[in-house]
């Protein structure tokens, strides 16, 4: 009996849910997030906001950086577990259409990350404007509505390079490699030779949707399209190998 796309779906969802390091690393996107968000700002907030030129919206979202991370991990780890103790061939076995497979699977990825992400973004802003006394600004302030929904859909993205990558991969260790340094290490290395292509980086391109004004590289809705466009390619080299590799 063939499975229909909305029971494949069903149970990608339920894979996600009762497989503790997968749904552990996604609530790390929230807890992570929030958690470095009231130690920064709630120790240092205020002089942040009264140093000249600080950009209030993007001190407000500072923890997003750590917060990918968590979604980093949580988009590889909901994939590579499919290769660990042979569960792919037990899912392909039960849904042997592997597009329909992989499409229910980012999807249930994709869309819990992004439910996620838009929870983490709006709870961050808000909880983290309660230390700012004077300086502290609302959703109402040039930009801060952008940033708010552009940070949830930017983690959503992150977690769905991760994961395309990992179908690509086979390994939630080698997309971290790949990945956190890429992110950590490789702008600060090209920041003096090749100032322009960091700004087209997955991660930086995105993050220019929680600055108030970005002054280099893509605009902020631009700058996430760059992202997805990333995204969209990890997903497309993991499809790929989901179709032609032995499982």
């Amino acid at each position: 009996m063939t499975m229909t796309p909305t029971a494949v779906l069903h149970s990608e969802w339920l894979k996600i849910r009762s497989i503790r390091s997968i749904h552990g690393s996604l609530l790390a996107v929230l807890a992570t997030t929030l958690g470095i968000t009231v130690l920064i700002l709630g120790t240092t907030g205020q002089e942040q906001a009264e140093r000249p030129g600080s950009d209030v919206l993007l001190n407000a979202f500072f923890a997003l950086t750590f917060g990918q991370i968590a979604a980093i991990v949580f988009g590889a780890t909901a994939v590579s577990s499919e290769f660990l103790n042979g569960a792919l061939r037990i899912s392909l076995a039960a849904v042997p259409r592997r597009s329909l497979f992989y499409a229910a699977k980012m999807t249930a990825i994709g869309g819990s990350a992004l439910v996620v992400g838009l929870v983490t973004s709006f709870t961050s802003f808000l909880v983290g404007q309660l230390f700012l006394g004077e300086h502290a600004i609302g959703l109402g302030h040039p930009g801060a509505l952008r940033a708010v929904l552009g940070g949830g859909i930017y983690l959503a993205l992150m977690a769905l390079l991760a994961a395309g990558l990992a179908a690509l991969l086979r390994s939630a260790v080698a997309v971290l490699g790949l990945l956190i340094p890429l992110f950590l290490i490789v702008p600060f290395v090209l920041v003096d030779v090749a100032t322009e292509v960091v700004a087209y980086l997955p991660d930086r391109a995105g993050q220019a949707v929680l600055h108030q004004n970005p002054a280099d590289g893509p605009g902020p809705w631009a700058g996430l399209g760059v992202t997805a466009v990333w995204a969209a390619a990890a997903l497309l080299a993991g499809w790929w190998a989901i179709r032609n590799r032995d499982a």
